[in-house]
């Protein structure tokens, strides 16, 4: 099986571009995209799934500004996926977001890696700004869709702009519909700050705007779904090649389940991007000695470790042909570890808080409800 094959029991893994805010050419965010745009396509081919626009991509809503944004993506070698955001939605309707973006019409779904995606439209069936609602046709789809996945076996990947607390009619039954235990987890813009929480069952992922920042430089999030476990990593456009995400085991802040718990042997992976050849990857349990990965067969960009040894973090460093380094770690959910018990409401009271290694900085800084000096 070739690395660009779709099959189940694949890493699933995308690339978050958070909220453009786009307003006119040439403008900061206007060149960040192109930037992030000119990294993605120096990764190989079949290094990511997809990538994701999570809505707020035209500031005002209007067809020039949407243009902005198609110009931009046009070269993007990954597929792309495209959410609507209030911003989106300021004309009331998102005829000029279809029409000129050329967006898949919502709610959309995907099997992508032996995994369904789901990509739903929180503004339509609002009235505007902050009002965001699903509508009962759209929660009757994802239901069916939730339904079908666990008949399948699938884990499931909501895709969404905000977080589902936000909503002003059917987030209960949102709720409900994510707390099912195929749903692995939720991602998100709108927030403008990096921000992860864990209920127990679900991952809720939230990545910084690209124009409007509040918190730090511009950049993009990897984020990936390896068998039940999630992992989450912002890059920023000033953090040079490679690029590591361990994405087996979990750490323990985004653990939802028992079978996370590690003994002292089990297998480490990790997702390692690059606009250079990679010339070693290694693993190392606490401050043991470093142990060579390997490419991990029939997966692009993934390499994995057979680890012995009892310890509490896992780290993976890799080098690039160009003599740089990168490296992630996670800490380990050892016996005795116990599934956190969340609010289970879809908002952020359930944050795992700051988290520098992964981008997380725990500021707070957006126009969500829960926003900071905005």
């Amino acid at each position: 099986m070739s690395c660009n094959e779709t099959a189940a029991g694949r890493v699933l893994a995308w690339l978050h571009i958070g909220d453009l805010h786009l307003a006119e050419a040439g403008a900061e965010s206007h060149r960040d995209l192109g930037r992030i745009v000119a990294l993605a396509n120096t990764l190989p081919p079949g290094s990511l799934d997809f990538a994701v626009l999570p809505g707020d991509n035209a500031d005002d809503g209007t067809a020039e500004q949407f243009q902005l944004v198609r110009s931009a993506v046009a070269p993007l070698r990954l597929p792309l996926h495209i959410l609507p955001g209030d911003h989106d939605f300021k004309p009331r309707n998102l005829d000029a977001y279809y029409a000129v973006l050329g967006a898949e019409r919502l709610p959309f779904a995907k099997t992508v890696a032996g995994h369904r995606c789901l990509f739903l439209d929180v503004v339509s069936a609002g009235t505007g700004g902050p009002d965001f609602r699903l509508g009962e046709d759209q929660l009757a789809w994802a239901e069916r869709e939730l339904k079908a996945a666990e008949a399948a076996g699938q884990g499931a990947v909501v895709f969404m702009h905000t977080y589902p607390a936000d909503l002003r009619e059917g987030g209960e039954r949102l709720g409900a519909l994510l707390a099912r235990p195929q749903v692995l987890c939720v991602d998100m813009g709108h927030t403008h700050y990096n921000e992860l929480a864990n209920d127990g069952g679900t991952i809720f992922m939230a990545t910084r705007s690209t124009g409007q920042i509040e918190e730090g430089p511009p950049g993009f999030s990897i984020a990936a779904v390896d068998g039940r476990t999630v992992s989450w990593r912002f890059k920023s456009l000033d953090q040079a090649s490679p690029f590591v995400l361990v994405t087996q085991p979990g750490d323990r802040r985004l653990a939802t389940h028992a079978g996370q718990i590690m003994g002292d042997a089990f297998t480490a992976r990790a997702k390692v991007l690059g606009d250079a050849p990679i010339t070693s990857v290694e693993a190392q349990m606490d401050d043991g000695r470093w142990v060579p990965m390997a490419r991990t067969p029939g997966e692009c960009a993934l390499w994995e470790a057979w680890c012995e040894a009892p310890g509490d973090v896992v780290r993976v460093r890799a080098r690039d042909a160009k003599d740089r380094t990168d490296q992630d770690a996670v800490q380990l959910a050892r016996p005795g570890w116990t599934v956190p018990e969340g609010a289970g409401d879809g908002s952020d009271r359930d944050r795992v808080g700051t988290w520098p290694e992964r981008g997380i900085l725990d500021t707070q800084l957006g126009p969500n409800r829960n926003g900071k000096k905005w």
